[in-house]
């Protein structure tokens, strides 16, 4: 199985149950920005205690693993947990959308776009996905997220609303970093790799 095959096996179980759900992270800063290597998939679930078997009957567990307790814990603790695969060693991470006014927001601006040829998929927006990768290097440091940004804003740069990310730059402690970054690229500066 490919990166390929698990997101649209992942997007049309979704889109069956009518799950809401947004694609973010590399997946998404891929689909917006430059390529890179990722074996997992980043996906923020409005899931409820119902949706948990109903998700699980599409994991069979002779080909995947998928813990349903820890996944009904999640949503309980709105937390996330994991789907693996692993023949291939994909995995799925599943955030459950905690309603908060971020997300909220996010949620109402996710786009549906069409990854590859056959399959389409909601996913977060670029703004959205910049202000959480911002928020994922302030916790662990990894350039590889500010690498992720630099993509996005190079190649759909003129896309972004910038006064979108300010906002919640400033709301959620991020303006720094933000700061950061655009004086990197107006400098002509790389994010080491």
């Amino acid at each position: 199985m490919e990166p390929s095959d698990l997101l649209r096996h992942l997007a049309q179980c979704l889109d069956n149950w009518k799950i809401s759900y947004l694609i973010t992270g590399s997946m998404a800063s891929m689909a917006y920005g430059e390529p890179r290597l990722t074996n997992d998939i980043d996906v923020v679930v409005d899931l409820r205690k119902g949706d948990v078997s109903r998700l699980a009957n599409c994991f069979p567990e002779n080909e995947f693993y998928f813990d349903i307790e820890t996944a009904r814990n999640a949503v309980h603790r709105k937390t996330q947990f994991n789907i693996i695969h692993p023949a291939s060693g994909l995995k799925i991470d599943l955030i459950v959308a905690k309603a908060d006014d971020f997300d909220v927001s996010r949620f109402r601006r996710a786009r549906r776009l069409k990854p590859f040829e056959d399959t389409e998929a909601d996913f977060a927006s670029p703004e959205d996905v910049i202000i959480k990768k911002m928020e994922y290097y302030r916790e662990g440091q990894s350039d590889k997220h500010l690498r992720d940004i630099a993509g996005v804003l190079k190649v759909s740069g003129d896309e972004i609303d910038k006064e979108y990310i300010d906002f919640w730059a400033a709301k959620l402690g991020l303006r720094k970093i933000w700061l950061l970054i655009q004086d990197r690229i107006a400098a002509g500066g790389t994010f080491s790799r």
